[in-house]
């Protein structure tokens, strides 16, 4: 928050104090809401699940605990981070209020939607994980029943309003969405909506104690292993046969994926998930195709181009980011790793395996995105009008491919070591993401703030080349430096870090500040690991 502040701060050092001061708390606002409606998905979306699958959660109702006893007492023990780091943002929040140009109630209104967006994301968390077992499965369930909360629901009624559907009923749409009440909070929009943004308030304040409630009385319900109905168990085994295959499939699948890698076969039994891969592009290319068929030559712009390669990159390196380490840390918190580890298998043949499963599953698509990006090239090579602005697009679309390629190794390298060091696969996407695609956008940004403010003092702008260039190097290097650290890791550590899910380690301060204490406690510290 403080580096977005100051970015914006200096941006607008030549607009009026009260310009600065509303641009500052919009942004400042928006970006707090919207970490607030993220929270659920990292804090509370496993905190029941995990107890689940530790086989943990029974033994809390064996005792006189009740189930809001529980689900309370893993809200409040999971929540308090997020809840001291909105805390954090409020002091932030109050500079543009001293700088004039935003009101007190105005920012009182703010604090209301912030906490009702913690609020509703915490519950809707501790809901979906009181029905999930699957670490993934409650963070991506957690994810869209926000989604639909926040968006989903106000574009339907946005979308039903415009062919005349719903008339007057229309505001009950857009009544659960932060995003609708934080609209409204401004002093412009509260004037005239005074009464639905109280309204909206008080429905994400009540849906957050609904799905509270249901948490409660679903945890007791929910935690036994109860066997399976007549017709469950029959989609279950449609649903094996359809992922799997059948046995005599699954017997010519195991015998020529074993005969090439072990952890190959074990990494790539599910055969739907390349299907998964190629689904969601093909959905894609529909909705393409749509907008192509119903806006003709509107549609073929150089800007719905660019949109459309990012699109598809950022598609592709994320959900390679989920799936690089999912394999391991199943294992690892299973206990199947060491079964593993005590096997002939060496390191690089499981390192490799899980290499193979990831090509089987994204190489093919990736290779189809590669051949999309090249396309539109060729289109936005055709459309550009002036020579410079061609030869800045025919920099930024080849740049875009190798760091596609290089992101993905970098990924597999990073996600692999995450995979070993972190406590839950959400944690370790999250980490591998940081590391590989979000610190060298940082470093382009704040390089991009110091280059805006000298050419304001001198009037001389850098060319397309320069950008182009400042986008590259800091992502190849991000990818080649974290890759070749995590590999050095992988080959020397792996065993070591297998075995650390029974040991706490320490926190990253007081690790780093024993770090420069001698080496003698380093490696006390890696003996006490062995």
């Amino acid at each position: 928050m403080i580096v977005l502040g100051t970015w914006f701060f200096l941006m607008l050092r030549g607009q009026s104090p009260q310009v600065v001061a509303q641009v500052l708390f919009g942004l400042l606002t928006g970006a707090a809401v919207l970490y607030c409606l993220l929270s659920g998905v990292r804090a509370t979306a496993d905190c029941l699940s995990e107890e689940k699958r530790e086989g943990t959660l029974g033994l809390l109702f064996l005792t006189d605990l009740k189930g809001y006893d529980v689900v309370l007492g893993k809200l409040a023990a999971t929540s308090l981070n997020a809840f001291y780091g909105v805390l954090a943002v409020v002091p932030m929040l109050a500079v543009p209020l001293l700088m004039g140009g935003v009101t007190l109630a105005e920012f009182g209104r703010m604090a209301v939607v912030a906490l009702n967006a913690l609020f509703l994301s915490l519950s809707a968390g501790i809901c979906v994980s009181s029905l999930s077992r699957s670490a993934r499965t409650a963070a991506g369930a957690t994810f869209l029943l926000l989604l639909l909360f926040t968006a989903l629901l106000p574009a339907a009624g946005a979308l039903a309003t415009a062919f005349n559907k719903i008339g007057s009923l229309r505001q009950l749409f857009f009544l659960p969405s932060a995003g609708f009440s934080f609209y409204l909070g401004f002093d412009n929009s509260y004037k005239t909506g005074a009464r639905l943004f109280w309204s909206s308030s008080c429905v994400i304040h009540s849906l957050g104690w609904i799905l509270l409630g249901s948490a409660a009385f679903i945890a007791p319900r929910t935690w036994q292993d109860r066997p399976a109905g007549a017709q469950k168990l029959r989609w279950r085994e449609r649903w094996k046969a359809w992922s799997y295959g059948t046995c005599v499939q699954r017997d010519a699948y195991r015998d020529r994926l074993l005969g090439t890698n072990a952890f190959y076969w074990l990494a790539a039994r599910a055969r739907l998930k390349p299907a998964l891969v190629w689904g969601v592009l093909g959905l894609l290319a529909c909705g393409w195709l749509w907008g192509l068929a119903k806006f003709r030559h509107d549609w073929l712009t150089v800007e719905l181009y660019s949109a459309t390669g990012s699109v598809l990159n950022i598609l592709l390196k994320l959900w390679f980011a989920a799936e690089v380490g999912r394999q391991l840390i199943e294992d690892r918190k299973g206990g199947a790793l060491e079964l593993l580890l005590s096997t002939p298998l060496t390191i690089r043949e499981i390192l490799r395996g899980q290499r193979l499963a990831l090509q089987r599953q994204f190489l093919g698509p990736v290779l189809a995105v590669l051949a999309v990006d090249i396309v539109l090239t060729l289109a936005t090579w055709r459309q550009t009008a002036h020579d410079s602005d061609r030869n800045s697009f025919l920099m930024i679309w080849p740049a875009g491919m190798v760091l596609l390629v290089a992101d993905l190794a970098g990924l597999y390298w990073v996600g692999m070591w995450q995979a070993i060091s972190s406590k839950n696969p959400n944690r370790a996407a999250g980490a591998s993401v940081l590391r590989v695609l979000v610190l060298p956008w940082m470093f382009f940004a704040l390089i991009s703030l110091l280059v805006s403010l000298k050419t304001a003092r001198t009037g001389q702008e850098p060319g397309g080349k320069f950008f182009v260039s400042l986008w590259l190097v800091p992502g190849l290097a991000a990818d080649i430096g974290f890759g070749l650290w995590s590999r050095s890791k992988l080959l020397t550590e792996f065993r070591l870090a297998a075995a650390r899910r029974y040991t706490v380690l320490p926190g990253f301060w007081r690790r780093w500040l024993a770090g420069n204490t001698g080496a003698g406690t380093g490696q006390r510290q890696r003996a006490d690991e062995r």
